[in-house]
């Protein structure tokens, strides 16, 4: 993953406003024209890092098929490719260019292999499709269903792998991508603490201007801060963030063109941003975008669909994990007294309170010792957690490191009192401070993962916080949704776990 970076000040600099090393930000006035620009300076830097992106995904890609066609014609069969073969790499990027599959990470801030991830299956399956239907025009001999079944996953696996480790790597190698926030400095503030919980961004707020009004209506006497292109060229802002939409449809789109003219890119933050993503349909009509809102409830299909998976899930767990759960018994019985698991009453479904079961990872009498560490609590408003906690065994805090404390939870979801991705499961103390329609989280019940986990659990995030990312999470619920929550835990498992 890349490395984090800090933001430039504490609070993004305001108008006028300047800090140390980095010059104020000029007060508003009008803009006819951008202002020379470094363009040689920081618009190619731009260039060279989208540019880089691009290349590197398809080197991967080339990669993927050619490790996916020599894979199924040499080790699963007993053919050869022919000569025709070597055209396949080049086709293949071609297509891939045409999905658009190249191009969308320069308009991304926060790039990820795994939104692609239907795209890529789609690909895959399509070139497992053209290769049974090619003859001997790619292998020589004949190609079974072995073979062909063997493509599909081959090429399938290497290209979503591939993909992560190039954007990995150029995300580690490029420089940090500088924002220039208009808007409010608040907003500034949230999306700088957005970044750093977001391990996939390396990019930082630089500086904070304030909007200004938009055009008179046809498009002409637009207003943006002042100087502002004197502003990003000393700042070597690589993408502008208009944080506060402007008076209407027409002004937006005028700011966008001016910012461009510039050589920067641009994203817009809406008011509608936090009940976005699969909860929002967009509905073209003819230039006017419409967002559809989908309905809060789950439909009894999809709560079906979601226990289907909890209990295939969780049973599958259970048998693969069953040498771990053993042994991790073993050592906590071994390591201190008390039992070797620890039942904690959490709220549930609908409010409905149940037992959480846990590997005990503290000493027997840790909740007799709460409050005499309640001084040494470094948790996020709301919420206990204490670094170095001295209750917790030695055993506990190995099983603590790699989360198989948390084993047992996989008897909660099978018995129906959690899921394997949902809401955190708050303990009655925490879910009394939780009121109004953000108790709508408890529609469904509470997760062994989720957004909570990948952030960091409640050491880096509020109760506040951590609520409205569960509300969002029911009502932007997918099954695609909950693999990618469960594939994304396994890279925090791991960054957690010191590799």
């Amino acid at each position: 993953m890349a490395e984090k970076t800090t933001p430039d000040a504490h609070v993004p600099a305001q108008a006028g406003s300047g800090r140390e090393g980095e010059p104020a930000l000029p007060g508003p006035a009008s803009i006819d024209e951008p202002a020379p620009l470094a363009s040689a300076g920081f618009s190619n830097r731009v260039r060279r890092r989208d540019s880089l992106y691009r290349r590197s995904l398809a080197v991967a890609d080339m990669c993927a098929a050619a490790i996916a066609l020599a894979c199924s014609a040499v080790l699963l069969g007993d053919d050869r490719l022919t000569i025709a073969s070597l055209a396949v790499l080049p086709v293949f990027v071609a297509v891939v260019k045409t999905m658009g599959l190249y191009d969308r990470d320069e308009h991304l801030l926060h790039r990820t292999t795994l939104d692609e991830v239907p795209a890529l299956f789609g690909i895959a399956t399509l070139g497992a499709l053209l290769l049974s239907v090619s003859g001997d025009l790619l292998v020589d001999g004949e190609l079974g269903p072995r073979q062909i079944l063997g493509t599909w996953i081959l090429l399938f696996v290497a290209m979503v792998v591939l993909r992560a480790l190039a954007r990995a790597i150029v995300t580690r190698v490029t420089s940090v991508e500088r924002c220039l926030l208009i808007g409010a400095p608040e907003v500034a503030e949230l999306l700088q603490h957005q970044f750093e919980l977001t391990h996939a961004v390396r990019a930082r707020i630089v500086g904070v201007v304030p909007p200004m009004g938009g055009s008179n209506g046809n498009g002409a006497d637009g207003k943006l801060p002042a100087e502002l292109g004197p502003t990003l060229a000393e700042r070597e802002v690589d993408r502008v963030i208009v944080g506060t939409e402007p008076g209407g449809q027409d002004e937006l789109l005028w700011t966008i063109r001016e910012l461009k003219r510039h050589g920067v890119k641009v994203s817009v933050l809406p008011e509608a941003s936090r009940v976005a993503g699969s909860s929002v349909e967009l509905d073209h009509l003819h230039g006017i975008t419409l967002m559809g809102m989908k309905g809060f409830e789950f439909t009894r299909s999809s709560r079906m669909v979601k226990r289907s998976f909890d209990l295939l899930g969780s049973s599958v767990g259970l048998i693969v994990a069953l040498p771990v759960l053993l042994a991790s018994a073993v050592a906590v019985k071994l390591s201190s007294r008390g039992p070797v698991v620890f039942r904690q009453r959490r709220v549930g479904r609908h409010g409905k309170p149940f037992e959480m079961l846990k590997f005990r990872s503290m000493v027997r009498e840790a909740d007799e010792r709460k409050p005499a560490l309640a001084h040494l609590n470094e948790g996020a408003t709301g919420l206990f957690k204490i670094p170095e906690d001295p209750r917790v065994t030695r055993v506990g805090r190995f099983l603590r490191r790699w989360q198989l404390d948390e084993l047992p939870q996989l008897l909660n979801v099978l018995r129906g009192e959690m899921s394997l991705v949902g809401p955190r499961p708050l303990i009655p103390e925490e879910d009394q401070q939780i009121e109004g329609w953000y108790r709508r989280r408890l529609d469904v019940p509470p997760g062994i993962t989720g957004h909570w986990q990948i952030l960091g659990s409640s050491a880096r995030i509020s109760l506040e916080e951590m609520v409205k990312l569960d509300y969002l999470y029911v009502a932007n619920w997918s099954p695609w949704g909950d693999l990618r929550l469960l594939l994304r835990t396994v890279p925090f498992l791991v960054r957690r776990g010191g590799i």
